[in-house]
């Protein structure tokens, strides 16, 4: 009996074990979870993308004069792109000096047709391309400048006469094995200025972005050569550092400033350096030990703009793993959120260490995925930004089947209430009709909005007859082209079971991402391989005994 009693234990204590171990998540090495579970999909949330053209890294992958051949490879990378569930590119518009568009300012660049300064053949507008083939994809493109960047090497002897080099060479200095712009000079951050009001005034951008070059990184025992300038105009200021921030300061206002007089829309966001100073530096400061930081090395006071409102979201470059001691990417998180002021917050993550790293964390799968995890728990992050194309696409340690599984529910952006712009009225749904077993969902713009219509459309569909909950993002169906001119609009659902009910409606957005009313619903039910209007079953009529 004894035994008997203590086999049974045995036995259950064992089974207890196996239960724990298989609802236990994989562990891969250092005990952690190897493929994190995702948390519940946010409705609103930026997934963007870098896309850097400089020496080719991501777009094009070989310079050519080819305009069919730059455009299909455009296409070909934004479905890719859009097919892992991002809804915005930063494209790099302005890689070194020279330009991927018609510039008074700049050269063509070498990086688009192989020399600067030679157009494509025949020659085409390649950005208003870029732009639309974007918003075709109901994705924003964000215009990325390098502002002070002037050459990727000291060889000069390429440079197209309209280069800055040639045009302004007092404005240019030599740091390293680069030339940079002197942001000393007030006549350069004139330019700078000017350079981003021209893009902001041609071309239907989403954003400008900034990214972490303001003055460079610094190099061990060079020093950026602008003592002179410094005598010339930082009287007003004893310290160099307290001056060469306000030249960054100023030039950031004058490009804000100049961006909401062209066009109030358009965003204005700057990705940083992750740390902007160490505690044991600013009280203020991250719990970090960071050998550099954005505010004393490169002299970007990030905060004091975000203070001032001159930017209107910020992505820092938290390119290290969760539990980095230096700088841990957990921390650094926590500490952009509480200090973001009103503007919105994206995480810039390194992508391109995923498997190409030191660090052991980024040789494992789940790294990139916990650290979205850990962004959908901050409420203050808005979202993501991924450095960056080709380091998604190929597709390191699996990379793009985590991001199909967090990204797998589209995702609005998220909402510019700043930007006071009007709401739409709900569109109208005219009808659902069959296509050969499919849904096609047909709707036009409300009466009155059909002289300037909505920036885009958002097709939901719920399971069974009525409406269901528009805040759940598994029910967004389709989100539609952005700037569409069109006087109807059609969605064709292709994933629908037979003998189902659904229901549809659609909602109008504007350009601050704000949705209107809802459409009338239309329930449709799938019979013997037809979608027809439903109809509710007919009560059987009760005899009277």
């Amino acid at each position: 009996m004894t035994n008997r009693c203590s086999g049974l234990i045995s036995i259950l204590v064992l089974s207890i074990l196996l239960l724990t171990a298989m609802d236990a998540p994989a562990q891969s090495r250092g005990g952690r979870s190897a493929s994190p579970p995702p948390p519940p999909t946010l409705k609103r949330e930026f997934r963007g993308v870098w896309v850097a053209t400089v020496n080719n890294l991501d777009y094009p992958k070989k310079p050519t004069t080819w305009p069919t051949a730059q455009k299909e490879e455009w296409k070909n990378l934004l479905k890719k792109l859009k097919e892992l569930g991002f809804n915005a590119v930063i494209f790099q518009v302005r890689p070194a000096g020279d330009a991927f568009y018609f510039s008074e300012y700049a050269p063509w660049s070498e990086y688009l047709t192989g020399r600067q300064g030679m157009p494509p053949k025949p020659e085409y507008d390649v950005l208003q391309f870029l732009i639309e083939e974007t918003h075709k994809n109901g994705m924003e493109f964000h215009a990325w400048f390098n502002p002070f960047r002037a050459t990727m090497g000291l060889d000069t002897s390429a440079l197209h006469p309209l280069h800055v080099f040639n045009r302004h060479r007092n404005w240019v200095v030599q740091y390293g094995r680069r030339f940079y712009l002197n942001p000393g000079i007030p006549q350069v951050r004139e330019h700078v200025r000017d350079v981003v009001a021209e893009v902001v005034s041609k071309y239907d951008v989403d954003g400008v972005h900034f990214d972490d070059y303001f003055y460079p990184y610094p190099i061990v025992n060079e020093v950026f050569p602008d003592s002179l300038d410094f005598r010339m105009y930082g009287s007003a200021y004893k310290d160099l550092g307290d001056w060469r921030r306000s030249n960054v300061d100023a030039v950031v206002e004058m490009v804000s400033t100049s961006i909401k007089e062209i066009k109030p829309n358009v965003y204005f966001g700057v990705s940083p350096f992750g740390v902007w100073r160490n505690k044991d530096k600013d009280p203020m400061g991250s719990e970090t030990r960071a050998s550099i930081g954005s505010y004393d090395d490169l002299y970007a006071d990030i905060l004091g703009w975000l203070r001032n409102g001159w930017i209107d979201y910020v992505a820092p470059q938290i390119y290290w793993n969760i539990g980095f001691a230096p700088a841990d990417y957990a921390t650094l998180q926590r500490w952009w959120s509480l200090h973001v002021s009103d503007r919105q917050l994206y995480i810039g993550q390194a992508a391109y260490k995923v498997g190409n790293d030191r660090q052991e964390q980024w040789n494992e799968p789940g790294e990139i995925g916990r650290q979205i995890n850990l962004n959908r728990r901050n409420r203050r992050v808005n979202g993501a930004v991924l450095f960056r194309a080709e380091s998604v696409l190929s597709d390191p340690l699996g990379l793009k089947d985590s991001l199909r599984l967090y990204f797998k529910e589209p995702a609005l952006l998220p909402e510019r209430p700043e930007l006071s712009q009007g709401i739409f009225s709900a569109p109208a749904l005219q009808k659902v009709k069959n296509q050969r077993g499919k849904a096609r969902v047909i709707w036009r713009p409300a009466k009155q909005d059909r002289e300037k219509p909505p920036a885009y459309y958002v097709v939901y569909r719920f399971a069974g007859n009525g409406a269901g909950d528009m805040d759940n993002p598994r029910n967004i169906r389709y989100i539609s082209s952005f700037n569409e001119k069109s006087k109807k609009f059609q969605y064709i659902d292709s994933s629908i079971d037979e003998g189902q009910t659904y229901t549809y409606l659609v909602t109008a957005a504007n350009r601050a991402h704000t949705e209107s009313g809802a459409s009338e619903a239309a329930a449709v039910t799938r019979q013997n391989n037809r979608v027809r209007k439903y109809k509710a079953p007919k009560r059987s009529k009760r005899r009277r005994n």
